[in-house]
């Protein structure tokens, strides 16, 4: 009888397990070598990196590129109907203020210059009159006053508390009250025969030509500074609402030549739409800016330049008219030296001055007028500004001789043929009438600039959010391709 070896492995070929042998006794069972960990505990990744690496991985697939197609395409087009509109409404409203608010705010202040000036003519023509003054002459003085009064409250309540114009208007409020008082003084002590009315006319006059018509110019100019600022926010092109809808454009483009390559079907509804949407967004855009120009610059170069031409004439008129009746009331008591050392008449000097300003302005005015209506009324005023200047010759020939009286008929009569006055009307009459075509030319040109962009701003948001919608779909019908 066979024994089975004694061991601790079994026989070749035998089913039983092999007994592991032991360690030996006294030594340290060995064990795998731990990693320490890292400092600070365990590192976990972040959400955005998490999500980058999703967004990484999902690129590399075709449905993941069409969804990173689709967002660049929906985000270029609404990125370029929201541009489109924020800047045609910022260019309409400055339109919008150039015809609405800073062009008549400048009209305004040309009427306070000319009101005050015609009141200041009005004032020494009734002087000059007495007691023979006319109804027409004193109803007039008081309506220049009221009408420069009430045009003072406008531009103060279009004006900003605390800025230059707000505080000239301030002044000038100040001064209107205190100049009516030396006018009614003046007419009080002339119609009583005192000789001192004509020393308060004077003064009165040198309040209104030394301080408050310095003044009533300033803001002008700065009202006039104000329209042309809208004007320069009103007609840029909107360069980068144009830029971003080349470039949307062009991505819709590529979209849809990609589409073809990988599909060959020639057209995908929705890329079509957006890309049609986007196009008629910018046609309109360009052609509307373009309309628009066109009808801003043509009421600035034959409105607006036209306007403050005449607006000067009709200054330099009655200065020169306020000048020639305070010869007569002066009677040489002011004079004027000139740069060669010799005295003259202080208000005859003054005329000579507006008078040549006032052929100059009509030069110019007759220049700008572009059509017959505009042109007239300027030939009108240049024929009797040339009368008027022989008829003060005359007067004054007649002054310079002593013969106060004849002189003072023909400056204040009302002899169609000698007076001056007559001459002076005819100036003013024909000024007011060109002022009106022009301020119409103006309203009708600037108001088809205006309506141009009407529309523009509603009409971009919508064809924009319509071309986004047809981008997000067109790319949705290639996605649904793939499920």
């Amino acid at each position: 009888m066979t024994q089975t070896p004694k061991g601790t492995t079994a026989p070749p070929g035998s089913g039983a397990p092999a007994t592991p042998l032991a360690p030996p006794r006294g030594h340290p069972v060995p064990t795998a070598p731990r990693t320490p960990p890292p400092p600070g505990g365990t590192t976990r990744r972040t959400a955005f990196m998490e999500g980058l690496d999703q967004l990484r991985a999902a690129a590399v697939t075709e449905p993941g590129r069409l969804r990173v197609i689709g967002a660049v395409l929906a985000l270029v087009v609404v990125a370029f109907g929201a541009v489109a509109a924020w800047q045609t409404d910022s260019r309409q409203s400055a339109a919008d203020d150039v015809l609405h608010s800073s062009q008549p705010l400048s009209s305004d202040a040309a009427d306070i210059y000319r009101s005050l000036a015609d009141a200041d003519t009005m004032a020494a023509s009734g002087y000059l009159a007495g007691l023979q003054e006319t109804p027409e002459t004193r109803d007039r003085y008081e309506k220049d006053v009221r009408t420069a009064a009430a045009k003072l409250v406008t531009a103060a309540a279009n004006t900003d508390p605390g800025s230059p114009s707000a505080r000239t208007i301030a002044q000038l409020n100040e001064l209107l009250p205190r100049y009516k008082g030396l006018v009614e003084s003046a007419r009080a002590n002339n119609r009583q025969g005192f000789p001192v009315g004509g020393a308060y006319l004077r003064l009165a006059n040198d309040t209104l030509q030394n301080r408050m018509l310095p003044k009533a110019q300033d803001l002008y100019q700065r009202e006039n500074q104000r329209l042309r600022a809208d004007y320069d926010d009103a007609t840029p092109y909107p360069w980068a609402a144009m830029a971003l809808g080349v470039v949307a454009l062009g991505a819709l483009g590529w979209a849809q030549r990609r589409t073809f390559l990988r599909t060959n079907r020639v057209l995908n509804h929705g890329l079509v739409t957006a890309s049609g949407a986007t196009l008629v967004v910018l046609l309109w855009m360009v052609v509307g800016h373009t309309v628009a120009r066109a009808g801003l610059n043509d009421s600035y170069d034959h409105g607006v330049r036209s306007l403050n031409v005449l607006h000067d004439a009709q200054i330099a008129s009655l200065k020169a008219r306020s000048d020639e009746n305070l010869v007569l009331v002066s009677r040489g008591a002011e004079t004027k030296k000139l740069a060669d050392g010799s005295l003259v008449d202080a208000y005859n000097w003054g005329y000579d001055q507006e008078i040549a300003r006032l052929a100059k302005t009509l030069g110019q005015a007759d220049a700008l007028a572009d059509d017959t209506a505009g042109r007239d009324p300027v030939k009108v005023a240049n024929t009797s500004m040339k009368a008027w200047k022989d008829r003060h010759e005359q007067a004054s020939a007649l002054n310079d001789k002593g013969e106060y009286q004849q002189a003072r008929d023909r400056v204040i009569g009302a002899s169609q043929k000698t007076s001056t006055s007559v001459c002076f009307d005819n100036v003013d009459t024909s000024l007011a009438k060109a002022l009106t075509h022009e301020t119409q030319e103006f309203r009708s040109a600037a108001g088809d600039g205006l309506d141009a962009m009407s529309g523009l701003v509603a009409g971009a948001a919508v064809l924009a959010a319509l071309a986004a919608a047809g981008a997000v779909l067109g790319v949705g019908r290639r996605l649904s391709e793939y499920r």
